[in-house]
């Protein structure tokens, strides 16, 4: 059995831009274990041309990812919400081994269980390759977006 994740659903707009936050603080950790626990057991992704289903898949796929998708760093922004959807836009930034930066634009729509676990995620995302001056997002690489970094929006994102 899995411990609730609040917020839970129905969702305000208050609790739901919060789970966008939790979402955005814990991709930012790049820790495939910790990230997992916010789905359900049979969660169900799809996310780009992949489809994924239950937690050990989950895990697998943000272990392969995090370690192609190098200095990883992740801006996530409420775009609309409803009972027990949201749905996200957002950017991140990374490189490859061989130092080339990219930042990735998507879309994701969220449906919830009643403990405020994801179940379902649909993913579309695009790559965009940038120079190193273009990056926008400048953090500690192992920790939240700071409070006072701009937002998506802020950033003309």
């Amino acid at each position: 059995m899995s411990e609730p994740r609040p917020p839970l659903p129905p969702f305000t707009l208050d609790t739901a831009t919060r789970k966008v936050r939790a979402a955005e603080d814990a991709w930012n950790t790049r820790d495939p274990e910790r990230v997992a626990l916010a789905y359900t057991p049979d969660s169900r992704w799809r996310n780009r041309s992949e489809f994924l289903s239950g937690r050990d898949e989950i895990v697998a796929f943000l272990t392969r990812k995090w370690n192609r998708e190098l200095d990883y760093r992740l801006i996530k922004e409420i775009w609309a919400f409803g009972g027990h959807r949201i749905a996200v836009r957002f950017a991140y930034e990374f490189h490859d081994d061989g130092g080339r930066w990219f930042r990735a634009y998507g879309n994701e729509n969220w449906e919830f269980d009643d403990d405020g676990l994801m179940r379902v995620r649909h993913a579309s995302i695009n790559d965009l390759p940038i120079r190193p001056d273009e990056r926008m997002f400048h953090w500690d690489r192992s920790g939240p977006r700071p409070p006072g970094h701009p937002s998506l929006s802020d950033l003309g994102l």
